[in-house]
């Protein structure tokens, strides 16, 4: 269950951004920042964002080796599985 985004006018960021970073980091909860009411861009933490790239990066590698097989091209089982294992860092 995701908790419900927080968000903040760019003003309160402008007033506290050193307590909002901290609440950032202990929530990790995505961070909306409005201006004039629209939002205008959204914070996250360091491991957040970390994380969120290397989902990106897998799904990347995912989406390739569909079009790989699509293009009857690929690599054999042991190289997936070691590059597999390196994206993960086991």
């Amino acid at each position: 269950m995701s908790k419900a985004p927080q968000i903040i006018p760019i003003s309160d960021l402008r007033q506290d951004a050193s307590g909002i970073i901290k609440r950032l980091i202990s929530s990790r909860v995505p961070l909306f920042i409005t201006q004039r009411g629209r939002a205008a861009a959204v914070i996250v933490s360091m491991q957040e964002y970390e994380q969120t790239q290397h989902e990106l990066e897998i799904l990347q590698l995912l989406a390739r080796g569909e079009k790989e097989i699509e293009a009857g091209a690929g690599f054999d089982l042991a190289t997936v599985l070691t590059e597999a294992d390196a994206l993960l860092g086991k």
